[in-house]
């Protein structure tokens, strides 16, 4: 057998959580593979609305295993707060529910450090969650980080306090900056015992396992490929891969084991924080998006910056990802709309280009865009897309034409119900 792949083509928020839950009965496993609580995975059925930043998608199914990767970085008090929130439901989180012995655990100070860089930089800060997601990847490639593992040492809380002492020096250098580290260790030590009461194991061994007695593993990709640390638009980025490839370093999986790979995208573009954002709209087309999409972040509840889908940008996430497949969210967003624009091509310093460039923050990008006819209509009714209206049969005909690659589900509404297959 082989993992599947699903992931975010855009610069996140695109999704993810809801096409996962609803392609997660065709699966065994569900594995998170890179991210931390900065990520904000939304699902609605049954008139409830959850929101998860840590445990997989596939929580709600009762006969699948979810599997927090290495790759993915775990902050105790959030994690325990996602799991106090699904107590109502009935979850057995003890069978259901894996963590990875390898996975990196975000400590108090991290969150400390994280606030403080970002005040540090002002006008030039990056948009950070401030969850204390750099900082923690920062102390696992510095090789001073403490995981999942290290919680069942007897060593643990001497290895804690080292950690500790180097932030604490770190952050005397932030001479006004104030905080009350006692106050945020009370809880983050309760939390660490939750995460002792649940199955943590050498999760590469488990999956491979898996994958020989013929399980079918979905792997889950948090934040979107244009935030990868190494092919999204740098500095304002996060500190993970985000792309296909972090599945093999944040599972350990073999590059030989991956199957297909789903890339979700909206019908238009969104953007939380600061950085380059070629087709963003700041008129009232944007804020009219905005509001119709209800375009605030499920995480931090900052509005997203809206524009116009991006042909260069995703043509660009669909090569470095491979994806052999695609879904298309918020369709039903654009049903406001009598014309759709789309950005077939950049002009940089008067030439016509269609690859996304080395650097975007510093120069200046005119989008060329395409008029497409709208579908002008609700579609959030539509239980097939064989009934949906001839503008919406189109605009999917003329992106599958433009990216070479399937659209294979279109999502009409938030509800897991609202998701037609093409």
């Amino acid at each position: 057998m082989k993992v599947d792949v699903l992931l975010g083509l855009q610069w996140g928020d695109e999704g993810k959580g809801k096409i996962v839950d609803v392609l997660t009965p065709s699966y065994d496993i569900i594995a998170r593979f890179q991210g931390g609580p900065n990520a904000g995975h939304t699902l609605e059925f049954e008139g409830i609305k959850h929101v998860l930043h840590t445990i997989p998608s596939g929580i709600f199914h009762s006969e699948v295993i979810n599997l927090v990767g290495n790759g993915v970085v775990i902050d105790p008090v959030v994690f325990k707060a996602e799991l106090d929130k699904l107590q109502p439901f009935g979850i057995n989180f003890q069978e259901r529910l894996l963590l990875s012995k390898k996975a990196h655990l975000i400590l108090p100070t991290h969150k400390l450090l994280d606030a403080a860089s970002e005040i540090a930089k002002g006008k030039n800060k990056i948009g950070s969650t401030l969850k204390g997601i750099g900082p923690t990847y920062m102390d696992k490639t510095g090789r001073n980080g403490l995981r999942v593992g290290d919680i069942f040492s007897p060593h643990f809380k001497e290895k804690y306090n080292a950690l500790v002492e180097k932030h604490v020096g770190i952050l005397e250098h932030h001479e006004d900056f104030t905080y009350d580290l006692s106050a945020l260790e009370q809880p983050w030590f309760e939390a660490i015992e939750v995460l002792k009461s649940l199955q943590a194991v050498d999760s590469e061994h488990y999956l491979n396992n898996a994958l020989l007695a013929g399980k079918k593993v979905l792997a889950e990709g948090a934040q979107g490929t244009m935030l990868d640390i190494d092919f999204g638009t740098y500095p304002f980025v996060t500190s993970s891969n985000t792309v296909t490839a972090g599945t093999c370093t944040g599972l350990g999986i073999a590059p030989t084991k991956i199957g297909s790979v789903i890339g979700i995208f909206k019908a238009y573009c969104t953007r939380v924080g600061s950085g380059p954002f070629p087709t963003e709209l700041l008129d009232s087309t944007g804020e009219l998006m905005r509001k119709e999409g209800n375009e605030f972040g499920a995480t931090t509840g900052r509005p997203r910056r809206c524009g116009w889908l991006d042909l260069v940008q995703l043509r660009y996430a669909i090569m470095i990802n491979g994806v052999t497949e695609l879904a298309m969210m918020k369709s039903d967003v654009l049903g406001i709309f009598e014309h759709i624009q789309v950005c077939t091509h950049y002009i940089i310093d008067g030439q016509k280009v269609d690859e996304f460039p080395y650097d975007v923050t510093d120069i200046s990008i005119e989008p060329v865009y395409e008029k497409l006819e709208g579908w002008h209509c609700d579609l959030t009714e539509l239980e097939d897309f064989q009934s949906a209206p001839a503008a919406l049969k189109a605009y999917v005909s003329y992106l599958e034409a433009q990216l070479n690659i399937p659209i294979r589900v279109i999502s009409v509404g938030p509800d897991r119900k609202q998701t037609l297959q093409n």
